[in-house]
């Protein structure tokens, strides 16, 4: 999200100046979308969650599109609410035109669908599905022309980093839950919260605020490999469903990133936007939070929101 923020400040801030969006406007947008892209799938974020609590990787990309689908939706009527009367007027479109600008981004949509497609159909495992994505990428770079064999080998290479980075979070995660069940932490904990005798929800509510504290200061990836192994144990014992709990941590992290004080992406975008002020980037971003908390009670209430599609899976 940090990564996101930081480079649609570069591309979308100066076009959107360019057409007179406000400061506040469009930082605040810039911000907010910077967290969507850790939910909807494919997610790494939510690949490290399976692997520390054994599910299935595939059921949480799919648990990941609805919510993910629902936070668009909420953020373009959260920009029409709250800024119906500082937004700029638009210039006239064609739907005609519209839709031909449409099929540049049909590779794009063709990748998602053959990937996420075949996991929800059951055609295909979470890592068969990454071939597939990989083999399709290949044939569509190299009709077009863009994909020759330096560049595939350039692609190859960079997948091999990003794996090996990756492999190395891993490795610390397995180190640290190994020294977690050495000390038995995880079950203490359980054994503490327990016998407070909150009851499932409030209990819950208590790690929700403690994991938005803490999403303002740590990383996402920092915050899975850190703390869920330690209240993981605790949500199983309340009964709570670990798809649905996956869904909503990652919700909670990312609205950590926009919350004042210690807003992650909003100090990320102020480096950049050397003349947008702090205050006038916690401004914008204001209505994005509380749409934020709106959809996280929503989905705390209806878990079917983010169940419905995994129990649907072949």
């Amino acid at each position: 999200s940090v990564a996101t923020a930081a480079t649609m400040t570069k591309i979308a801030y100066p076009e959107m100046r360019r057409f007179n969006y406000r400061d506040d406007v469009a930082t605040g947008v810039i911000a907010a979308g910077g967290t969507l892209g850790i939910l909807i799938p494919p997610s790494v974020v939510l690949a490290i969650y399976a692997y520390m609590t054994e599910q299935d990787v595939g059921r949480l990309f799919i648990a990941g599109i609805v919510p993910g689908l629902l936070a668009v939706l909420m953020y373009m009527a959260t920009v029409r609410i709250a800024y119906r009367r500082t937004l700029p007027p638009g210039e006239p479109f064609d739907l005609r035109e519209s839709l031909r600008a449409l099929s540049g981004v049909w590779a794009v949509a063709l990748l998602f669908a053959a990937i996420i497609g075949s996991i929800y159909l059951g055609l295909a495992t979470a890592t068969e599905s990454a071939s597939v994505g990989c083999v399709l990428t290949w044939l569509i770079g190299t009709l077009r022309g863009r994909l020759g064999w330096r560049a595939t080998m350039d692609s190859l290479i960079e997948a091999l980093r990003t794996s090996v980075a990756i492999y190395t979070i891993l490795i610390g995660a397995i180190l640290f839950g190994y020294f977690l069940a050495i000390t038995q932490t995880p079950q203490k904990i359980t054994g503490f919260l327990v016998a407070l005798d909150l009851g499932p929800f409030p209990t819950l509510a208590l790690i929700l605020l403690f994991f938005l504290v803490m999403g303002c200061i740590l990383d996402a990836m920092a915050m899975i490999i850190l703390l869920i192994p330690i209240v993981y144990p605790v949500i199983v014992h309340l009964g709570f469903d670990p798809i649905w709990f996956g869904i909503i941590i990652v919700m909670t992290v990312e609205l950590g990133l926009i919350t004042p004080p210690v807003g992650m992406n909003v100090y990320v975008i102020n480096t950049i936007a050397r003349n947008v002020s702090l205050a006038t980037i916690f401004r914008g971003v204001a209505p994005f939070v509380l749409t934020d908390i709106l959809r996280l009670i929503l989905l705390v209430i209806f878990p079917a929101i983010v169940l419905f599609l995994p129990r649907t899976m072949q």
